[in-house]
């Protein structure tokens, strides 16, 4: 029986400050986003830096997590990166929301659990918001969809979740399938799920025109609803990549 994970609580403890909240245009290189990531965890872990939301796009491409099996990739059509997060391989391209996470935990509550649960949560609301019943499951992370049409109990994944959490200050985050090209998956079995019953959806792909300044609209709400108030004030979109070295 698949459970809903209904134990674990949801929503974090606010920050003592408001979380800022960046979008970057244009497509991102990985290789920039980890370095910048890993920078800007380590200036809040040392309280020299707020805690951050970064939204951005990759060109395609695949990341490998710690648990990633060299079967699963089946072929290198993209470049294969290293993520250092948890979880297996993953898919990142354009139409697909990335939302890396930089939260710090040691004041929020270090629960590790519930972090998880929560961005699951984030997710969930996020997608209600365009007519989409997202759901989690117990042995699966991420966001699910229900797909009837497709045969009885299958199910697609259309939100990815992998982290990492260096000195309970929380990196990568979620992956969000808005229109992005779906066939750029078979080169990997994505986050190791290899059940035929199981598959990779978008918004796109279920019906719904939906742009990304709409999705972050969404998000952003929802998430001042689950883990607290957003910086205000800040520009829709900036040029992070060139600027977070010198926060």
């Amino acid at each position: 029986m698949i459970s809903a994970r209904n134990d674990v609580m949801v929503g974090l403890d606010p920050g003592s400050t408001p979380v800022e909240w960046r979008i970057s245009e244009g497509l991102v290189a990985y290789e920039a986003a980890l370095a910048l990531m890993e920078a800007r965890a380590a200036a809040i872990a040392d309280g020299s830096a707020r805690e951050l939301i970064w939204l951005l796009e990759h060109p395609p491409l695949y990341t490998a997590g710690t648990s990633a099996k060299a079967h699963e990739l089946i072929a290198a059509r993209f470049p294969v990166h290293s993520a250092g997060r948890g979880g297996q391989f993953t898919y990142h391209g354009p139409g697909q929301r990335v939302v890396y996470v930089m939260l710090d935990l040691k004041r929020r509550g270090p629960d590790v659990r519930r972090f998880v649960a929560t961005l699951e949560e984030w997710i969930i609301r996020t997608l209600a918001n365009f007519g989409v019943a997202g759901e989690r499951r117990a042995d699966r992370i991420g966001v699910w969809v229900r797909r009837p049409d497709k045969g009885a109990a299958c199910e697609d994944k259309i939100a990815a979740i992998g982290i990492r959490i260096k000195r309970w200050v929380t990196l990568h985050g979620v992956a969000l399938n808005i229109d992005c090209d779906l066939s750029h998956y078979a080169g990997i079995v994505p986050c190791g799920v290899c059940d035929p019953r199981n598959g990779l959806t978008s918004l796109a792909d279920l019906g719904r025109a939906v742009t990304l300044t709409e999705i972050d609209v969404a998000l952003r709400r929802e998430f001042e609803q689950l883990f607290g108030p957003v910086a205000r004030g800040q520009a829709a979109a900036d040029s992070l990549v060139a600027s977070l070295p010198a926060i």
